[in-house]
């Protein structure tokens, strides 16, 4: 009996062992395009990036030189580049700050049946539908210094006095407010579909047992529903931050970094010094600072919603 059983034990340890060979086959064929996609398009242009930052590169020329790294000692020496960095920081965080809270007043409202919320949500998604490009010019005319509607709404509601006029894009501060109002209304819709999506998952048993328990709008929305919906909004902050933090079309096409660079962020001024400047050691050096900052964010942030997801 026992060598019969050995016979049959066999070709069963076999056939499974060939079974999971040929998963790991497929599993591998399956992956091959994402994994030849991101070679093709963060790999390739990762390293070539890096190694143009260790040469003296410019536009329109094929010869160069290795300068180590001088590039990168002249970029943190550079006022405009510390003012960028500085930027960067101040535009993601508080944008992103932004979205996450008007987004989810507004997924909130939607949540409730009124008259006209079709229209609503087809207004709230508009501006991620609308080309950037497109709709910066309509922009440009709102923060126009002469016909600037926001200037005569506030005129007319006795905020501006005679003679008071806000030049919105002639002032540092005001195109830094500027650059993050249009980056927030592009950013909400995407904002509010995510925090719809993750308060409509929660039980209606959830919210009913919190009202006889007594607890409050507060108390049921950051003890109750924000933890609840953590691993959805770890994601949809992680992706506002790296879409923020690598984003240049807002400052480019609104400002182009003025006045006085005093409005660029890391990638605005990459593509100045690399693209515009035709210095590509330069340029790819500023890039490369972006890097680090948001490898770490992404550690932090999945490794938070790894945690909760245990939870």
């Amino acid at each position: 009996m026992t060598s019969t059983t050995a016979v049959s034990v066999a070709p069963t340890l076999h056939a499974g062992e060939t079974i999971r060979r040929s998963d790991r086959r497929l599993g591998i064929v399956m992956l091959a395009p994402a994994l030849l996609y991101i070679a093709l398009l963060v790999a390739v242009p990762f390293l070539l990036a890096l190694f143009l930052s260790l040469t003296n590169s410019s536009a329109g020329s094929l010869e160069f030189s290795f300068v180590g790294l001088q590039n990168f000692e002249n970029v943190i020496a550079s006022p405009v580049f510390r003012r960028a960095l500085r930027n960067t920081f101040v535009f993601t965080f508080v944008s992103q700050l932004a979205v996450i809270v008007l987004g989810n007043v507004l997924a909130r409202a939607l949540m409730k049946s009124f008259h006209g919320k079709a229209i609503a949500r087809f207004l709230i998604l508009l501006p991620w539908a609308a080309p950037i490009s497109l709709a910066t010019l309509g922009w440009l005319w709102i923060f126009d210094s002469t016909f600037s509607v926001i200037n005569w709404l506030l005129k007319v509601a006795g905020w501006l006095g005679p003679g008071q006029w806000y030049y919105w894009l002639g002032d540092p501060t005001l195109g830094m407010v500027a650059v993050i109002m249009i980056h927030v209304w592009r950013m909400l819709p995407f904002s509010t579909v995510i925090l719809l999506a993750g308060l409509t998952s929660i039980p209606n048993e959830v919210r009913e047992a919190s009202a006889i328990d007594g607890a409050g709008l507060f108390s049921r929305i950051f003890r109750i529903e924000i933890p609840m919906m953590k691993p959805l909004l770890t994601v949809a902050v992680l992706f506002g931050v790296v879409f923020t933090f690598t984003d240049m079309s807002v400052v480019y096409l609104l400002t182009r970094g003025g006045p006085y660079n005093s409005t660029h962020v890391l990638a605005s001024l990459a593509f100045q010094e690399g693209v515009l400047g035709g210095d590509v050691g330069r340029g790819a050096a500023v890039a490369i600072f972006l890097v680090p900052v948001l490898v770490v964010l992404a550690i932090f942030m999945l490794r938070t919603s790894r945690r909760a997801e245990v939870v």
